[in-house]
């Protein structure tokens, strides 16, 4: 598969939108339940490292590629609006069902964190479920450590859930 990782823009949002349903659809992905519309999903979000990956088109000059299917994407959430915590960001990154296993979740990961230290962002932090396996094992390729439990943190459909946090300190930003 061929994919080339590219800025999220609001025209990929449809797309996005429907991959993070199929995680939520999952129930190991995150505890939310209904997706937000575009303008609550955006401001929760860092306005820079958005990034989708996207179906490779040959010489394509547009880097959107509106009409590219979206295969995957990862972005950035404040932890705090404290001051302090300004380089501390939280991780998100779903894979399209279709794309699973592929590689394409790695390719955004390890993107997102070159982008973040670009950004000057010198932790990044991953909340998982730890049945969410492939998740964990994904961000501990990335250089992510586990740091803690969070047991029973939160409900999800009735049933309280346990949250593995992760974190990955970079090594270029904040030492």
């Amino acid at each position: 598969m061929e994919y080339r990782i590219v800025p999220m823009h609001p025209e990929h949002w449809p797309s996005v939108r429907e991959i993070y349903a199929e995680g939520i659809a999952t129930g190991n992905a995150t505890f939310e339940t209904e997706i937000p519309d575009w303008e609550k999903w955006d401001g929760n979000h860092c306005k820079n490292c958005r990034l989708v990956a996207l179906e490779r088109f040959e010489d394509s000059a547009d880097v959107a590629l509106p009409n590219a299917e979206v295969l995957g994407w990862a972005a950035l959430s404040p932890v705090s609006s404290r001051r302090v915590y300004a380089g501390v960001t939280e991780v998100s990154i779903y894979v399209a069902a279709t794309a699973r296993g592929r590689g394409v979740g790695k390719a955004l990961l390890e993107a997102l964190v070159l982008e973040s230290e670009a950004q000057g962002i010198w932790t990044l932090q991953a909340g998982i479920f730890p049945e969410n396996a492939l998740s964990v094992r994904l961000h501990q390729s990335c250089g992510f450590r586990k740091v803690g439990v969070r047991s029973r943190i939160g409900k999800r459909g009735g049933v309280w859930r346990d949250v593995l946090v992760l974190e990955r300190r970079s090594a270029k930003v904040g030492s």
